[in-house]
């Protein structure tokens, strides 16, 4: 494992050796070279949100939502292994050019662990969703897979957006996200504290907008008091890209650019992701800023630079560029796929039987687009497998494929000299020759995504509201008309509104932006060589009308944990094409039945026990999860997951699962922001979903549920 404070010595050294000029220009992302000290330029900024980013080929693995999507921390571990490989390949390739670019170096600014708290916001398909655990899980693990153990660290992560930060993405450079110390506490910062003290990751990157006042990229409760003072966070903090610009800009917190230099610099921001720090000698001039504040964050960035083993000879020099997408790393991305896609709806259609079919049509503008497969932050793949080509493969010579697009993704025409709703009756002839339709709809990240990196026109990024666009609407109602069996492959980064599909649809597959050969995958899944795994990370509400203002920070109302009306489909909802029976659990050694209580002293004795049984003849995976209820004025509503544990089992398999559950199981959030055991009995569930009534309508199974008493 790396050692952080001979990095630090050697830092500490070498800025020693620099002069105030030479200090100050060190943190600027794009960090000039200090010949005379042999220190060749270093751009901090690169992005690896689902794979090497930005920077040429490298393996995609699918968005990070339906990463989410797996409850599967193994694997986001192993996938952030192949992009500290890849990445590493890809450096010493650069570096041996002369090549520091940017997007060249090894310093990641992943994962987003914002809670997506709101399905209209634009970039919410760039986090682990709705639920602070299962984001601190998978955040976590990712963060660990991407440093490594090694003498050196590999690669460094970097939390982000910290904090307070999921959207309206038009409003965030002057918006102020005022947040209770509950809901900061409970909701906004655990997965931070997680990857801080869990994963110790490398890096914070702080948020465009203002917590309760405090710019976030120059908040001295953020950063000074918080994660720096009660985390204890060690490594440098980054601002987001011009968000020290908009303090004088646009939160009108400062009145001049050295105002806003020092602002941030003095709250523990030690690079600056903008202009800004141009200032900095300025500000030094006007009595604003200390040197010794400038050497410290100057410490701070060669401390990593060390850590990674840039001045150095490390374990990782022999990486290349035969390591890049290889086909172990394909594999796994093929793997993630397949354990993402979450299966909505089945009346008994899936799996698909080929021998069955003549002819299917694969209509939609998702149908064949690539756009469809990358989400947003993407590298670039060598090869890009849809839907359509991943049917046609599927089914070779045997079964007739008919695609139509069937209209543009939002234009009401493909054609633009046509009349709207173009290809209309051309999708309605693939329907009339086919034995089942496969409906592609969705969106993409020209629709749904960042503000200004996007060439969208919906809300700067954000959705206005969970509808399709219009021509999608036109064409999957005039689908259904046809009579046809449908099954819809629904292509989002986040919830829709799906009553319609799940009225007329037969098959129902949430499948996100499953990777650039996710649409070979999703074939598999249609015809049975796969059986669908994946759970929502996010509630899929019916519509808008159910939640609060988007501008609204407040969690009353908002994701499962809170929310009092009817979900369309629940957070962790998700079905197969096996038939796996939770049929005991022990806890504390002891057995529990619905409506039984058990004892414990304490939360080192939750550790559970689930026996499960596979009663299908073909192999599965399932999620079992664990949720818990305090019983304190201020516990969550509904409770909250607390454990899970994804489980592969064969035809006929039974298997007994072991889940500890999280170590502060047991703690709420009071008012003030305090963690505290307040409550001697816990309602627990244990099942394949929530213990909401949606959940059992949905699956048609209970989940066990019992009650833990403690004593001391």
């Amino acid at each position: 494992m790396w050692d952080r404070q001979e990095a630090a010595r050697k830092a500490k050294e070498l800025v020693a050796q620099m002069t105030l000029e030479e200090k100050a220009a060190q943190l600027k992302y794009d960090a000039p070279a200090i010949p005379r000290l042999n220190v060749p330029a270093y751009n901090w900024w690169n992005e690896a949100l689902h794979g090497v980013a930005r920077a040429g080929v490298a393996t995609m693995f699918p968005q990070a939502i339906a990463m989410a999507a797996t409850f599967d921390p193994e694997l986001a571990a192993a996938e952030g292994r192949v992009i500290a490989d890849e990445g590493r390949a890809k450096y010493n390739e650069h570096s041996r050019l002369g090549d520091r670019d940017i997007y060249k170096g090894l310093t990641y600014w992943a994962p987003n662990v914002n809670i997506f708290r709101d399905p209209r916001w634009g970039r919410g398909h760039e986090t682990f969703g709705e639920d602070p655990y299962l984001t601190g899980e998978m955040g976590a693990a990712f963060v660990k897979g991407l440093q490594g153990q090694g003498k050196y660290m590999e690669a460094a992560a970097c939390a982000k957006h910290f904090a307070v930060h999921s959207g309206p993405e038009g409003l965030r450079h002057q918006f102020d996200a005022k947040v209770s110390p509950k809901d900061l506490r409970e909701t906004y910062l655990p997965a931070f504290e997680k990857l801080v003290e869990d994963a110790q990751v490398e890096a914070v990157m702080g948020a465009y907008n203002r917590t309760n006042g405090e710019p976030c990229c120059g908040s001295k409760t953020l950063i000074a008091d918080i994660l720096r003072g009660e985390w204890h966070f060690q490594g440098h903090f980054v601002s987001d890209c011009w968000a020290i610009r908009d303090f004088h800009t646009q939160h009108m917190v400062t009145d001049t650019p050295e105002e806003s230099a020092a602002m941030a610099l003095r709250a523990g921001c030690d690079v600056n992701c903008g202009s800004t720090y141009l200032h900095l000698l300025k500000a030094y001039e006007q009595g604003l800023v200390t040197e010794e504040e400038i050497t410290q964050a100057a410490e701070r960035l060669f401390t990593t630079r060390f850590l990674l083993g840039l001045f150095d000879e490390t374990e990782y020099d022999s990486l290349g560029l035969e390591t890049v997408e290889c086909s172990r790393h394909l594999e796994l991305a093929d793997r993630a796929t397949a354990e993402s896609v979450v299966m909505l709806k089945n009346d008994g259609i899936l799996p698909l039987q080929r021998e069955k079919l003549t002819a299917i049509g694969v209509v939609g503008p998702n149908a064949n687009s690539r756009a469809a497969l990358i989400g947003n932050y993407h590298g670039t793949s060598s090869r890009y497998i849809t839907v359509l080509e991943g049917i046609q493969d599927a089914v070779g010579d045997g079964v007739r494929v008919y695609h139509s697009e069937g209209c543009h993704l939002f234009r009401d025409r493909i054609e633009s000299v046509a009349v709207p709703s173009d290809r209309l009756s051309e999708a309605r002839s693939v329907a009339a020759h086919s034995d089942v339709v496969v409906v592609c709809l969705g969106l993409d990240e020209t629709l749904e995504g960042e503000e200004g990196d996007t060439g969208n026109s919906y809300a700067s990024g954000d959705k206005t509201d969970l509808s399709f666009p219009e021509p999608q609407r036109l064409l999957l109602e005039a689908m259904a008309q046809t009579g046809k069996p449908l099954i819809l492959i629904n292509m989002t980064g986040s919830a829709m509104d799906l009553r319609f599909a799940q009225e007329h649809c037969s098959a129902i597959l949430q499948a996100w932006y499953p990777g650039s050969r996710g649409g070979r995958v999703i074939a598999d899944l249609l015809f049975g060589k796969l059986s669908p795994s994946g759970k929502l990370p996010v509630t899929f509400y019916q519509d808008t009308a159910q939640l609060p203002d988007f501008e609204d920070y407040s969690m009353q109302g908002r994701t499962y944990r809170y929310f009092q009306g009817e979900p369309l489909y629940p957070f962790g909802y998700g079905l197969t094409y096996g038939d796996v029976e939770l049929e005991g659990v022990s806890c504390a050694g002891t057995e529990a039945v619905s409506g039984s209580r058990v004892r414990i002293s304490g939360p080192e004795e939750l550790i559970l026990k689930a026996r499960v049984a596979n009663h299908s003849d073909r192999a599965v995976e399932e999620v079992l999860q664990v949720y818990l209820r305090a019983d304190s004025p201020h516990a969550v509503p509904n409770g909250r997951l607390c454990g899970f544990a994804r489980t592969a089992l064969g035809p006929g398999e039974r298997r007994t699962v072991e889940i500890p559950l999280d170590r502060d199981s047991l703690a709420v959030i009071d008012q003030a922001g305090e963690k505290v055991v307040d409550a001697s009995s816990f309602a627990v569930s244990v099942g394949f979903g929530q213990p909401d009534q949606r959940t059992r309508e949905l699956t048609g199974k209970q989940c066990l549920q019992f009650t833990v008493d403690l004593y001391r």
